[in-house]
This record gives C-alpha cells, sequence and structure tokens, in this order.
C-alpha cells in the first residue's frame, strides 16, 4: 500500500472513537504476529485525564537532548496520521508509515484468516502496531506512550513499560471507564504492574486512594509529584513561566517552560520526574539536557499561539478540567478582545465546557467538525443563549466558515482562540496553513 491506500485502509476499520473495542487480546495476538516488536526496547507509559501528551513531548525531548534514540507515541493527530509517531524528533514519513502499515494489515488478515482472531483489529490498535514495529525498525532504545483511553485495556499497555506515570484525573469518558472518579482511577492505575516504576501527579483525594491501593496490590512505592516542588519566578507575555523545580534527585533551577500556561508546571514537574527515574534505571541523562528539553518543548493544539492579526489560538480544551486551564490562561494573559471559535463533540460536557469558556469572549463563533460524533450548532446555539448575549453569538454550519466568520468580526489587535475538540483544531490549522501560504 502506498500512504493514502494505508490511510484508507486504516480508516475502514472505523471511526477511531466509535469503534473503540477496549482489551488486550487483539493487540496482543497482533504484536506476537510481528515477532513482539515492544520487547526490543524500554517504555515508558503515560495515562491520565489531562496532560498526558504534554507530558509526554516535554519527556521526549529530554530525552533528545541527552542524545536518546527514542520513539514517541501520541493521539489523537491534528493535521495528519504520521504526527503520531516520532522517532528521533523526527515524525515518521508516509512511506515508512505506508510500509509498516502493509506489514501489520498482511499479519491482522493472516490472524484473522487463521480463525485466530474473529475480526480485524481496530484503527487504534492497528496503529499502536504501526508505532511499536516503527520503533523496532528504527533501533529505538526507549518509547514514550500515550495512553489512548482508560489504562487497563488500552492498545498501549500490552507495550509493559517498566515506568509509567499518571497525570491528573478528571471526569471523561464515563461511558468506558465508570461513572465516578473512582472507577476512572481504577481503570488508569491497572497500569501500575509489579516491579514498575509508578510516578503519580497530583490528585483529588478520591482519586489518590485508588492509586494508592493498586500499588499497594502490586508492591510498587509510588512517587508522588508535589506542586510545592516548583516555584514560580516570573512569567513571559505569552504565557511561558519561569520555574525553578527542587526533587530528590536534584534542583533545577531558573527553567523558562517552553509550554505556555499555569498549569503546564505540572506536567513538566511529572516529565522531569520520569526523566530522573530513566536515569535511575541506567540511561545517561544529565541535568543540562532536563533543563534543555524542558525549555524547548512545544506541543500542538494545547495553547499553541499562532501570531497574526489577529493571531490564533489553539488549544483542544475538551473536558471541564481543560476549560478551566483554558480560561485561567486567557484571564491571565490576553488582554485584548478575544473570539471563541467552538465546536466539540456531542458526548462532552458542553453545558460545563460552555459555562467555564463563554463569558470570556467579546464574540462567539459555534461550528461543527467534520466528525459523525459532533455536537449539532443548534444546540449548542441554545446553551450560549443561556451565558452571552445572542448579538454575540455567531452560528456556522462548517469549520471553514467559522474560519471565514472569525476573521471578519476579530479586529486585527484581537485573538481568535479555537477550542473545545481536537478535531475541531485539525481542520483550523489546515486552513490557517493554507492561508499564510497563499499570502506567500
Amino acid at each position: 500500500m502506498n500512504f493514502e491506500e494505508s490511510l484508507d485502509y486504516l480508516l475502514s476499520l472505523g471511526h477511531e472513537t466509535l469503534a473503540i473495542k477496549l482489551g488486550l487480546r487483539n493487540t496482543e495476538q497482533l504484536l506476537d504476529r510481528l515477532g513482539n516488536p515492544q520487547k526490543s526496547y524500554q517504555s515508558v507509559q503515560i495515562a491520565g485525564t489531562n496532560g498526558k501528551g504534554s507530558t509526554a513531548v516535554v519527556l521526549d525531548l529530554i530525552c533528545q537532548a541527552a542524545g536518546l534514540n527514542t520513539g514517541l507515541y501520541t493521539s489523537p493527530h491534528l493535521v495528519s496520521i504520521t504526527e503520531r509517531i516520532v522517532i528521533a524528533g523526527q515524525e515518521i514519513s508516509r512511506n515508512d508509515f505506508a510500509c509498516y502499515a502493509t506489514t501489520v494489515r498482511v499479519a491482522a488478515n493472516d490472524l484473522v484468516g487463521r480463525e485466530q482472531l474473529k475480526a480485524l483489529p481496530t484503527f487504534f490498535e492497528q496503529v499502536t502496531a504501526i508505532a511499536l514495529l516503527a520503533f523496532r525498525e528504527a533501533g529505538v532504545k526507549l518509547a514514550i506512550l500515550e495512553t489512548g483511553l482508560g489504562g487497563r485495556l488500552d492498545a498501549t499497555t500490552v507495550a509493559g513499560a517498566g515506568i509509567v506515570a499518571i497525570t491528573p484525573l478528571a471526569l471523561d469518558h464515563q461511558e468506558y471507564l465508570g461513572e465516578t472518579l473512582a472507577e476512572i482511577a481504577s481503570e488508569k492505575a491497572a497500569i501500575i504492574r509489579p516491579e514498575t516504576t509508578a510516578i503519580i501527579a497530583p490528585q483529588p483525594a478520591q482519586a489518590l486512594d485508588v492509586i494508592l491501593q493498586r500499588c499497594n496490590e502490586a508492591g510498587v512505592q509510588p512517587s508522588l509529584v508535589e506542586e510545592r516542588q516548583a516555584v514560580i519566578h516570573s512569567a513571559t507575555p505569552d504565557g511561558r513561566f519561569k520555574v525553578t523545580f527542587e526533587t530528590k534527585a536534584g534542583r533545577y533551577e531558573n527553567v523558562q517552560l517552553g509550554l505556555r500556561g499555569r498549569h503546564q508546571i505540572l506536567n513538566t514537574a511529572l516529565a522531569l520526574r520520569l526523566a530522573e527515574s530513566l536515569r535511575d534505571r541506567g540511561f545517561d541523562i544529565p541535568d543540562a539536557s532536563i533543563i534543555k528539553g524542558m525549555e524547548r518543548a512545544e506541543h500542538a493544539g494545547r495553547l499553541e499561539l499562532l501570531d497574526g492579526a489577529p493571531s490564533f489560538l489553539l488549544d483542544g480544551a475538551h473536558n471541564p478540567s481543560g476549560a478551566q486551564a483554558l480560561r485561567r490562561y486567557l484571564e491571565e494573559f490576553v488582554t485584548g478582545p478575544i473570539t471563541l471559535v467552538f465546536g466539540a463533540m456531542r458526548d462532552k460536557k458542553l453545558e460545563e465546557i460552555a459555562t467555564i469558556l463563554f463569558p470570556v469572549a467579546n464574540q462567539l463563533v459555534i461550528t461543527r467538525p467534520d466528525n459523525p460524533r459532533s455536537a449539532d450548532v443548534d444546540e449548542l446555539a441554545q446553551v450560549a443563549e443561556k451565558l452571552v448575549a445572542r448579538e454575540k453569538i455567531n452560528v456556522t454550519s462548517s469549520v471553514e466558515e467559522a474560519f471565514d466568520k472569525a476573521n471578519e468580526i476579530t479586529p486585527v489587535s484581537g485573538l481568535i482562540c479555537v477550542t473545545g475538540s481536537l478535531y475541531l483544531l485539525g481542520e483550523m490549522k489546515r486552513l490557517i496553513e493554507r492561508r499564510i501560504e497563499y499570502k506567500l
């Protein structure tokens, strides 16, 4: 298969979330058929509600600064599926992606043909296998894996990571993970197994109790990250903090974080502790590399600022805790008028997210991403009318129309903040890049 054919094949397996099928057997069988590539390197697995991707990106940059050959696997992507697989700091090429996708497809079909599997592995299961296979072929020494959903039954768990981390937990994906924070924590904490190193971010008490119980059952002494271990000195006008981190292993002074937002201090602290844990396991990661990685970090779609007239801010706040982090950033660092472009999936806590975000907007543009799970714009408009004046509300039927409308109503000194769904961000980013290419 070429790249386009491989992408068509993967999409034919069903939409990533609508066709989700939690469980490890398919992935275990598939990886076994591929020669268990995940056993060729050590791995770190990161689970949680918010901050998984940012933590993974910071850790990857730390390891790159130390000269380690790493593989980074994150999801979902914004523009191209190749964004999910990064090897030694470089996004996988389309040709390589197609090559490994073809190998995985042959293996999956063989398993079904031999009746070892009843059905083909899902989109996420096969993309995970593609990543793990690509890492082996590239000779990586360390794979950094962002959990897709949950932990106990997520495809990335099959890698058997020796070091695991859990970012702050909140209610999200209840239809898959459970209705209470304790149930969700139980699913996430299942990645903690005997002889793993477990790094735990600050958690609500209900979640922390479950995580500590799991650690006790596995005979693991958890390493708890505490907010007081980070001292804030200052911040740039665009929201990047200068921080001193102090851990049992060292002190990292006056680090100018690459990621924007107060909440990224905690995600960076978690990545720092993961790096120290890797060092304990024999990886050569000097303090200078840790600092360099924290300072260089960028993460697409997480308070990603694109300068212009007006400027764009892309942030994938898709649950209430993410929305709170975005609102704090807007209130703290944005002084000009804000046009909020919002589109989300219908299974999200729409009213709660809207209540947090809509009041900060001078203008609100409601739209619908090209996704079968997208919330209807009329439904979002009804929610908006309870929160902001009707004359501030602009309803659009497509992301392209929302892009045009936002540019029309936002002064050059203003900010267009795009949020609610990473799928929306992906579509909007394509349009922004197309506009930049046109102007060039």
